[in-house]
């Protein structure tokens, strides 16, 4: 299977870590070799609650005998889109009450930007230095990464650039501009927090010059920083939310939220102005609201900035000169990208698995289930631990 992979299947990178899947369940996932992998990483944060959790797997099997794919979306009415879209509202604050849902977060925010300019009757984007918002050509346009880009452009116009978390480019938001998308807390970047009220900062300039706030939470949405959105850590609201990754339990899914005003402008002149054929999929929105009932109904929000803090009180090491980020989004910082490598593979070797960031060589990324144990957790802090040991000697 190993060279039908490389033969048959298009990799991202010239050296994919290749390991071969047997099966997944809890925290672990198992190669063919039936060797066990404490997962850290949780599908790039998308298995909010691990791999095969029950509830989200029984509610699969009992959409799978109802119903699969039968209309494009929007058109017909089935109740696993329509019970996820009211409970994501019940969530939200009031003016976060219509919600579209897509097939992955590049895709929802697509459609912020084009609902964005679509609103205003403005152009301008701005986005943020080494900001992460998908790969598709609107949402690479708004990555603020060049090197990414630059092969592939011309991207789309009339966008713009500031840097995160300073206070003095909020200037450059002004009454030509459409939106602002940003990361609640920038993930490729290396899990940048914002600081001193910076997204307050933000709102503030695009209530006075009439842009709209886009907060991108793909990755720290659903309980990962310890509250269910990212954005009630920062007092900051707002007008279209991006959400994904854990949103799913491990099934494909994007979604953008907006009021009922701005998304009905969605509807006509011109009519289809946004459309998906398997946005909404029956089966996917099944997985999805059973994983929101488990992450709400549950403590697991709470045990979130628990199990950071014990992340942080076994990951003490001299090779690891600070840990960014918050609850179980966070990144390990090392002295350089080859120490960080050498971890990262060498961890896979003692059956744990971690991963890098986009743009921040020296991170190790932390973002396993937010249903792993204490138990689990120490242990594989212990892994990296010894690595960095054996690493240091």
């Amino acid at each position: 299977m190993k060279a039908d992979f490389f033969k048959y299947q298009a990799q991202t990178t010239p050296h994919p870590l290749a390991m071969t899947i047997s099966h997944a369940e809890g925290s672990y996932i198992y190669d063919t070799n039936q060797k066990q992998y404490l997962d850290f990483v949780a599908g790039v944060s998308a298995c909010s609650l691990g791999h095969k959790h029950p509830k989200v797997v029984n509610a699969i099997k009992k959409q799978l005998d109802s119903y699969l794919h039968v209309m494009v979306y929007g058109e017909y009415i089935q109740e696993p889109a329509v019970e996820l879209t009211k409970l994501l509202a019940s969530q939200l604050p009031n003016n976060l009450e219509k919600t579209y849902l897509t097939n992955s977060g590049t895709e929802a925010i697509e459609g912020a930007l084009k609902l964005a300019r679509r609103v205003t009757g403005r152009s301008e984007i701005i986005a943020a230095h080494h900001g992460y918002h998908g790969n598709t050509m609107g949402a690479m346009s708004v990555m603020g990464f060049e090197e990414r880009k630059r092969a592939f452009r011309p991207l789309i116009p009339d966008v713009n650039f500031i840097k995160f978390n300073v206070s003095e480019d909020l200037s450059n938001i002004t009454t030509n501009t459409a939106a602002v998308i940003l990361e609640t807390i920038q993930g490729g970047a290396g899990f940048i927090e914002p600081k001193n009220n910076y997204l307050q900062k933000v709102r503030e300039q695009c209530n006075a010059v009439g842009a709209l706030l886009i907060l991108d939470e793909i990755q720290p949405g659903f309980g990962r920083t310890g509250k269910l959105f990212g954005f009630e850590h920062y007092n900051c609201v707002p007008d279209i939310l991006v959400t994904g990754k854990g949103l799913g339990g491990g099934m494909p899914i994007g979604a953008f939220t907006s009021s009922a005003e701005f998304m009905n402008q969605l509807q006509d002149q011109p009519k289809l102005g946004h459309i998906t054929t398997f946005g909404g999929h029956p089966v996917i929105a099944a997985a999805a609201l059973a994983t929101v009932k488990e992450i709400i109904e549950t403590d697991l929000i709470a045990q979130t900035l628990e199990k950071e803090q014990l992340i942080r009180k076994h990951l003490q090491h001299d090779l690891i000169t600070e840990i960014r980020g918050r609850g179980l989004m966070l990144a390990a910082i090392t002295d350089s990208a080859e120490l960080t490598n050498e971890v990262i593979l060498k961890c896979q070797d003692e059956g744990l698995i971690l991963f890098w960031l986009l743009f921040e060589p020296k991170a190790i990324r932390i973002t396993p289930p937010l249903s792993i144990s204490n138990t689990e957790i120490i242990k594989g802090c212990q892994i990296i631990t010894q690595v960095l040991d054996s690493i240091k000697e």
